[in-house]
């Protein structure tokens, strides 16, 4: 019975999981889908200035402070992960069809998540300071810097127009900049209620999700998509995740970071956002191909958050247990 009281099924990893199923069973149309498409607009906003109005500015300062730690972390997710996304794309057809190696190369240009990484921070007991700092860095260079690479690696497959550019200025960077401005009325008040932001958060992601999903579906995701290649996806994704986490474990290392800023490293570099990466996926790609080129970056997620849980548990319950041991007299 203990064991089954432990052992406890996260509601948020559950709709992740359920959502794909939901709306491959009943996909969002018509009237109801445009309805949709408008409160996700609604939500990523909402979420994007909220974390901007949780976040002092003192701390983003801090972070731009230490750049050389930036640097590192920055390159971990805008050179190794797209260097990665490139040989990925190389797979023989037979093995991972183009549209979904260019989703796994999308997935590979994309910033570093916010929440979750600060969130396994914590639980690891790393430098949860440098964390927010490296992940908000991440996702606001991300807007400029993930268009960029999408126009240079992936080319004539994303439509980069002023249009699409400004979606993304306006959806990120605009409501974190107010709720910047904003963290002196409401930053405390926030910080009370963090349960709100958590709300948001989550329910922003699977609102997208289940929007990417049903687009996919009502231009025929499974039919381009057929259970093998599911199954690819899923392996490239576990292994592509094992690769990063054992150079970004080994670069803490290499550069001699101390303990909390290599668990920074390890959290921040090795992870990649489904919040900022689903809105930019509708405004690059065209509808018929959003579903498929989003559905690595949609599993890539799942693994990252249910290894990165494990993990960082573990991690934290190792720098914990010396200090409970009792000291020789």
């Amino acid at each position: 019975m203990a064991s089954l009281r432990r052992f406890r099924l996260d509601p948020f990893l559950t709709a992740l999981v359920a959502l794909p199923v939901i709306a491959t069973l009943l996909p969002a149309r018509g009237g109801v889908a445009e309805a949709l498409d408008t409160a996700t607009i609604a939500a990523i906003c909402l979420l994007f200035f909220l974390h901007g109005a949780k976040l002092a500015p003192s701390q983003t300062m801090a972070g731009f402070a230490r750049w050389r730690f930036q640097l590192l972390v920055l390159g971990s997710t805008f050179v190794v992960f797209p260097v990665l996304g490139l040989l990925i794309t190389l797979a023989p057809e037979s093995v991972l069809s183009p549209v979904l190696a260019t989703g796994f190369l999308f997935l590979c240009i994309l910033p570093s998540t916010v929440q979750s990484s600060i969130a396994f921070t914590s639980v690891a007991r790393g430098n949860v300071a440098l964390a927010v700092s490296s992940a908000s860095i991440s996702n606001v260079l991300g807007v400029v810097i993930t268009p960029v690479l999408a126009a240079l690696l992936i080319g004539s497959q994303v439509h980069i127009t002023p249009e699409s550019i400004l979606g993304i200025i306006g959806q990120l960077v605009v409501p974190f900049v107010a709720g910047q401005l904003l963290h002196r009325r409401i930053g405390a008040w926030l910080g009370r209620h963090r349960i709100l932001v958590s709300i948001v958060d989550q329910g922003s992601v699977l609102l997208v999700v289940y929007v990417a999903f049903s687009t996919g579906v009502t231009q025929g995701l499974w039919t381009v998509v057929p259970p093998a290649q599911l199954l690819t996806v899923l392996g490239v994704s576990v292994i592509l995740l094992a690769v990063v986490m054992s150079l970004f474990a080994g670069a803490g290392k290499v550069f001699s970071l101390p303990r909390a800023d290599r668990v920074v490293l390890f959290f921040c570099g090795s992870k990649k956002s489904q919040v900022s990466g689903l809105p930019m996926a509708f405004l690059l790609f065209p509808p018929a191909q959003v579903g498929i080129m989003v559905l690595p970056l949609m599993v890539f997620h799942l693994i990252q958050l249910l290894v990165c849980a494990v993990i960082a548990k573990r991690v934290g319950r190792a720098y914990i247990e010396p200090e409970l041991q009792p000291q020789p007299a």
